[in-house]
């Protein structure tokens, strides 16, 4: 484990590859999995803002779940998350003409209707943060569908932090992922990284 000031990160996300395959996997995070996307207390007000203008790319079925539901809830484990529709895909989801699942915020954001690009839970993917107390725990997540990410990031040699460059920065800031670009020179300078 590594320790930038209040945060403490798994050494896998200097030491495994990952690089998202979306030919392969065709977007199933964002179908599979027991609850919806984590959401910060912050993004919970922002997709009430923002709902108006993503409704045009949602599904009539998201729609409906989100008009029984509300536009984000509460899950089992006390969490703020996104509606899923049947116990499966996220309510901001949609499939593209390929049948790859995509973010219907995200599409929104790259069409420049919105300043916001998904949940970070979402874009720092497959980085998973545990809030405590006094500290910030992040840790690799392994999932089996995300196997053509970790074939295409050992093909290409990216570690998981250097491939989430943007979301990293956009949560922790620019100095954070710098600290973290310094931490994995000492790893290598140690021999603890190949």
């Amino acid at each position: 484990m590594i320790q930038i000031d209040d945060k403490i990160i798994s050494t896998d996300i200097f030491e495994k590859r990952f690089v998202c395959n979306l030919d392969k996997c065709k977007g199933e995070c964002c179908v599979e999995g027991e609850s919806g996307a984590p959401l910060e207390d912050d993004e919970t007000a922002k997709i009430e803002e923002i709902y108006p203008i993503v409704k045009p790319y949602l599904t009539p079925k998201a729609i409906e779940e989100i008009e029984k539901q509300g536009k984000w809830i509460i899950d089992s484990d006390g969490d703020k998350v996104t509606p899923i529709i049947n116990g499966r895909e996220c309510v901001y989801t949609y499939f593209d003409e390929e049948g790859i699942c995509k973010c219907a915020i995200d599409k929104a954001y790259q069409e420049g209707l919105i300043d916001f690009k998904k949940p970070v839970s979402c874009h720092l993917y497959p980085i998973r943060v545990t809030k405590y107390p006094d500290f910030e725990g992040l840790n690799y997540h392994t999932w089996p569908i995300c196997h053509p990410a970790r074939e295409l990031g050992s093909h290409l040699g990216v570690p998981v932090y250097k491939f989430l460059k943007e979301p990293i920065i956009r949560k922790y800031g620019e100095a954070f992922y710098n600290e973290m670009e310094d931490v994995e020179k000492t790893l290598k300078n140690k021999g603890m990284l190949k």
